[in-house]
């Protein structure tokens, strides 16, 4: 369990736990969530199409007219041919807009073809959304947040990088267009209004609830419960899988009607006070309450003035299933050719991303939208292959087809992507590592394998394994190990007070009571302080000396890791695994150099970083050298001169 019930199919239960005032709170996220997997960078849709394959698109052919969408102000700012310059090197808008297709460009033409369509609807039926409807859209949901509308647009690109431009043009124009499309699917009938009226503002109970995932272990802790109700608080916070409520001894917030499962509301209000309820099945886990008291209804509610309210939340509830509807639709009436996809069609019709209803998008407008949505991002990686690209120059080092290979075979291998022959299966590892982190192959070797070898080239020989590395290294992975329970703390304070309380009774039971009530680490707090065996030279040499130097049942001190403070309990040490040096040598050898390598790639980069001179005019930065010495690199270019620390 990770705090949260997660039971797959039953996390119905955990939906319904959380719908508590849905009607004036969280549906009001429900519009931008609806179009998030349309009109969003990628990761956020359910289902995409597959990545397409590598295209030397030209971005140059002139633009068609637009379909009609969202309206816009003005006249369009003319764009900077240059997106960045990086050491006195250039990298063109046009370059930049070639990386973002490659990566974005089947997920963002998704998202033009599904605008195109809804603003297609919106022209056959004379539909226009204007400035002042999107604007009081933006002032509403704002609203609902009780935010102003610069603090609400603000959160949105703090938190999910939406800008002010792309939340208007993207996200409330599509939604109200939808709105719109769809407005006969979503009229509320006086049932519905009276049920939300009721499930807000109705009578309500207040009870403690126990979730468990085994209908054996329900009807055992069930009949605990018939028994001893007076015990139900202590079994919920054993016995229940509901962390979060497990954790305040049961209780969750007061059911109300027709704001969840209707068999458990049917059982709450069934029951008087102290009553448990009978076992209902929710999803897969098996649920019983007990009630604690039954609470009347809120005093004080005009009903003339929470209804508009609550119509606007309950239209707003019905819009994602009408609006998947009306979209459907538009996609069955529609005549769709991707061309962007297909290697085939892109040949035939170069510059043609896709032809919706005879109407072309072209390879221009796509790349432009996508370096809209995700230039900042692909840049900072462009930037980082230049540097990279700049430094192999310097050295008259190259990366050939040869280095790639090999690095993807190694990595194959060290996943465990091997054929029978013991040869790195490297078709099947490809096909992971893209499924796994949704990319193509090209995207892979541009992103991953290319700036792994670059750097490996870059240092070189440097990294030498001494016999210390590898003594230390069979110590801490063939030596003795302490077991112990940690406490993880925030601060001083806090820590001081948790050691005092094990201090007074030293017991593994009771740090373990400690570690679930007061540790701030996930997973030694599930645990019961629970942790790995600490080894030595392990990378945290204060933690393992104080280890060390515990024996069985005793307590540590408060140590001081970076900005937290750990208390632990010994248990014991584990035993040596029987194993000669000399038959490990070759296995620990592999694994240091892997370790070592790592860590110098890493400072070469951060150096090559630190050394560069970058305007970024995508994001409007720029960052001087942290050196002012310079080097000759290629004629013309100076490159600032990485120095030794």
């Amino acid at each position: 369990m990770d705090g949260k019930l997660r039971t797959g199919r039953g996390s119905r239960l955990s939906d319904w736990l959380r719908r508590r005032g849905w009607l004036l709170s969280g549906m009001a996220l429900l519009a931008v969530c609806t179009l998030f997997r349309w009109y969003l960078p990628a990761g956020s849709a359910s289902a995409k199409p597959p990545a397409p394959a590598v295209k030397k698109a030209t971005v140059t052919e002139p633009v068609p007219k637009t379909p009609a969408g969202p309206p816009t102000a003005g006249t369009a700012p003319k764009k900077n041919p240059l997106a960045a310059i990086v050491n006195n090197e250039s990298i063109s808008r046009e370059d930049l807009a070639r990386e973002c297709l490659i990566h974005y460009g089947a997920d963002v033409l998704e998202a033009l073809v599904n605008k195109a369509l809804i603003a297609a609807a919106c022209d056959e039926r004379q539909l226009l959304i204007t400035e002042k409807q999107v604007d009081d859209e933006i002032d509403r949901m704002a609203r609902k947040f009780a935010l102003p509308k610069d603090q609400w647009l603000k959160m949105l690109e703090k938190e999910r990088g939406i800008k002010a431009n792309r939340y208007a043009k993207d996200i409330i124009w599509p939604t109200l267009a939808l709105r719109e499309l769809a407005k006969d699917r979503l009229k509320v009938s006086r049932q519905e209004l009276d049920e939300a009226y009721e499930g807000e503002f109705g009578p309500s109970v207040k009870v403690r609830l126990i979730a468990i995932d085994s209908a054996e272990k329900a009807q055992q802790v069930h009949s605990q419960a018939l028994a001893k109700p007076e015990e139900f608080p202590a079994l919920a916070k054993k016995f229940s899988k509901d962390t979060n409520s497990a954790s305040a001894y049961g209780l969750i917030q007061p059911i109300r009607r027709h704001a969840g499962d209707p068999k458990l509301e049917a059982a709450a209000f069934a029951l008087k006070k102290g009553e448990v309820s009978q076992i209902v099945q929710v999803g897969e886990m098996y649920v019983f309450v007990k009630c604690e008291e039954h609470l009347p209804p809120p005093k004080g509610v005009d009903r003339a003035k929470v209804e508009p309210l609550l119509i606007d939340a309950l239209k707003d509830r019905k819009l994602r299933s009408a609006a998947n509807d009306v979209f459907k639709e538009l996609q069955e009436h529609a005549k769709i050719e991707n061309i962007f996809n297909d290697p085939e069609k892109s040949n035939q019709m170069p510059g043609v991303a896709a032809i919706i209803n005879n109407q072309k998008i072209s390879i221009r407008e796509l790349a432009e939208e996508c370096v809209e949505r995700h230039g900042a991002d692909v840049l900072e990686g462009t930037v980082n292959r230049k540097l990279l690209d700049q430094a192999l120059r310097k050295k008259n080092l190259k990366v050939g087809d040869p280095d790639i290979d090999a690095e993807i075979g190694r990595a194959a291998v060290s996943m465990g992507q091997t054929k029978p022959n013991g040869k790195p299966d490297i078709e099947g590892w490809l096909d992971l590592v893209t499924k796994n982190e949704h990319i193509s192959r090209e995207v892979y070797v541009r992103d991953e394998v290319w700036p792994s070898v670059a750097l490996k080239k870059l240092i070189g020989d440097s990294v030498k394994i001494t016999q210390e590395d590898l003594r230390k290294g069979y110590e801490a992975n063939y030596g003795p190990k302490v077991q112990c329970r940690a406490i993880v703390l925030n601060n001083q304070r806090r820590a001081q007070e948790v050691w005092e309380k094990a201090r007074e009774k030293p017991t593994v039971k009771n740090f373990g009571d400690l570690a679930e009530q007061y540790s701030i680490e996930p997973g030694s707090r599930s645990l019961r302080g629970e942790v790995p065996p600490i080894q030595k030279n392990g990378g945290q040499p204060i933690l393992e000396e104080e280890a060390f130097k515990l024996q069985p049942g005793e307590l540590s001190g408060i140590i001081q890791v970076g900005a937290t403070h750990v208390i632990l309990f010994c248990e014991g040490r584990t035993k040596p695994i029987k194993t000669s040096f000399d038959e490990v040598k070759e296995l620990l050898f592999r694994d240091i150099q892997e370790k070592k390598q790592r860590l110098a790639m890493a400072k070469a980069f951060d150096e090559l970083k630190e050394a560069a001179h970058v305007d970024n005019f995508i994001t409007g930065n720029m960052k001087a050298p942290k050196r002012d010495e310079t080097l000759a690199d290629d004629p013309g270019v100076k490159t600032p001169k990485v120095l030794s620390r």
